[in-house]
Formats: structure tokens, C-alpha cells, sequence
């Protein structure tokens, strides 16, 4: 009874302040704008950060910020925000699309998310953890049924742009089917891209079935070519995306591919509801943190 009492009483007073100030500077004062500005205090308690951000982010991106219950993600959120220069279209479309829940950084214990961001803040400091997914949503490419890998790779070219747009900002275009040749025998990359802000060549390997050990093994190989004959004084060394239809964590896992910078994820060309999504997302952040949890007890 006493807690209703105080929030009325607090209610009266946020409704009395809006009316005072509103008569004084004029619209803008409102109980609903009073309410989101003391949200917005709550959310980003430091001034030196939102400084920061005040250079590229507006009063609207931080609306769309404040309702993310979570700190890292909202964080995660309002960097990105700051260093790719998202609009607030953009900014809607990757909180809409669980861009946080589909990275390789969620799925790290919230210790290790927190110096990742910290970093990023400070430093502007890119990682492929920040920049990699898992799951890509290529719905839009309008596959369905069956489909080749030659298909998939058409279709994704078609819709370049797109897809552009799903690998996220930085990710420029460099080639397809690229060719090498070692020991007379001919190999093809499927795409070849470059990242600017990571400065690294990013190999994506289209299978449209699951993963398989033998694929890595295929995309460690183009790795080491790339490295030795076509990267640039000044970058860092290739990564690669295997895109699959399914991917087995086990396997994954065992073969330890972050170390060989390889990074494993799957496509989705149907999406599911969004609550079937969300509920997915959410049981492979807990596995996938389950399964850190469980390595660093070795």
C-alpha cells in the first residue's frame, strides 16, 4: 500500500515538474519526456561516454536504447551504433534481427563481453567476435526447397547489397570463384571479401548441407594461400565464414576452429516466428556459455 502511495506521489510530481517547465522553455517537457530523459540517466550514468556517443547518435537512436533491460546488450547496441554509424532505421532493423544474440561476443561469459566492449569503447577496438554471426538470416534471397551451392552463391550475389548488409558494415566485395593453384591442381573460393576495419581478407565457404570436418580442412588451405600470396603489407591475416545449412557444436568444438580462424555458422532462407527465434537464440547463448563454463573446469 505504501509502495502504490509513493509511486502515485512520484507520478504527481514528474506530471507537476512537465507542466513548470513546459510554461518556462516552451514543448518538449512533457510527463512522457521527463520519464524517458530519468531512463536515460538510469541507462548511461557516465557523461565522458555519453559524450562519445552524442557525436553520432541522436535522441532517437537512445530511445530505441533504452528499453534493452540488459547492459552489455544495450551497450553493444550504442557502440556499434557509434563506430559503423548506423541510422536509427539500421539501428531498429539489428535490435529487430537479435543482431546481439547472433554474435560470436554474446556467447562468451559476460566477463569477457564486458572487456570486448570496454575495448571497443576505448579503442575503438574491432574484433571478428563483434563482427562475426550465428545464425546469417539470408531470407530475403527467396530460396526455397532444394537449392545447389552454386544456387545459394547466385542468389547471394544477386541480392549483393543485402547481403552486404547482413554481413555487416565494413565488408566490401572483392571476388568470386577466385581461383589458386597448387601443384597444378585448381581450387575456387566461393566469395572473397575484405574488411576494412579489421583489415583482413574474409573467405565465405557456401555448403548446403552441415558442416563436415573435411570443410575446414578445404578453408585452412585457402587460408594459407591467401596469407602467403595475396595479403598486403600493413594487413592481419585471412578469416574465413563456412556458411552451412547445419552445424554439429560437437565437431565444431573439437576441431577448435577459432584457432585456425576459421568461423563456423549457419543460414537461415525461412525464418520462424520471431518467439521460436528468440527462444532458439537464447538456448544456444546458454549452451554455448555452458560449454566455456565447462572448459575453463578442465
Amino acid at each position: 500500500m505504501l509502495k502504490d502511495q509513493r509511486a502515485e506521489y512520484g507520478a504527481e510530481i514528474v506530471s507537476a515538474l512537465g507542466r513548470q517547465l513546459e510554461t518556462r522553455f516552451g514543448r518538449g517537457f512533457g510527463e512522457k519526456n521527463l520519464r524517458r530523459m530519468v531512463q536515460f540517466a538510469e541507462a548511461f550514468p557516465e557523461a565522458e561516454i555519453v559524450a562519445a556517443l552524442l557525436r553520432q547518435l541522436g535522441w532517437t537512436h537512445f530511445t530505441m536504447l533504452i528499453p534493452l533491460k540488459d547492459p552489455l546488450k544495450r551497450d553493444f547496441y550504442a557502440e556499434m551504433c557509434r563506430v559503423e554509424r548506423w541510422s536509427t532505421r539500421t539501428l531498429r532493423a539489428k535490435i529487430d534481427s537479435m543482431l546481439y544474440e547472433r554474435t560470436v561476443l554474446s556467447k562468451k561469459p559476460e566477463k569477457l563481453i564486458r572487456e570486448e566492449l570496454d575495448d571497443l569503447q576505448k579503442a575503438d577496438a574491432l574484433t571478428p567476435d563483434l563482427v562475426f554471426q550465428d545464425p546469417y538470416l539470408l531470407d530475403f534471397l527467396g530460396l526455397q526447397d532444394t537449392f545447389s551451392e552454386k544456387d545459394l552463391e547466385s542468389a547471394l550475389l544477386r541480392e549483393i547489397e543485402r547481403f552486404l548488409l547482413e554481413l555487416g558494415t565494413g565488408f566490401a566485395f572483392v571476388e568470386r570463384q577466385k581461383r589458386i593453384t597448387l601443384d597444378g591442381d585448381d581450387y575456387y573460393i566461393d566469395l572473397l571479401f575484405f574488411h576494412r576495419r579489421l583489415r583482413r581478407l574474409v573467405v565465405i565457404e557456401l555448403k548446403i548441407g552441415d558442416f563436415k570436418p573435411a570443410d575446414s580442412g578445404q578453408v585452412e588451405l585457402y587460408l594459407r594461400w591467401l596469407d602467403r600470396y595475396e595479403r598486403q603489407t600493413g594487413e592481419e591475416p585471412p578469416l574465413a565464414i563456412i556458411l552451412c545449412a547445419g552445424k554439429k557444436e560437437e565437431t565444431v568444438e573439437i576441431l577448435d576452429l577459432d584457432k585456425s580462424d576459421i568461423h563456423v555458422a549457419e543460414y537461415l532462407t525461412e525464418l520462424p516466428p520471431r518467439e521460436v527465434l528468440r527462444e532458439r537464440f537464447h538456448r544456444a547463448l546458454a549452451a554455448a556459455r555452458s560449454r566455456l563454463e565447462q572448459q575453463a573446469l578442465r
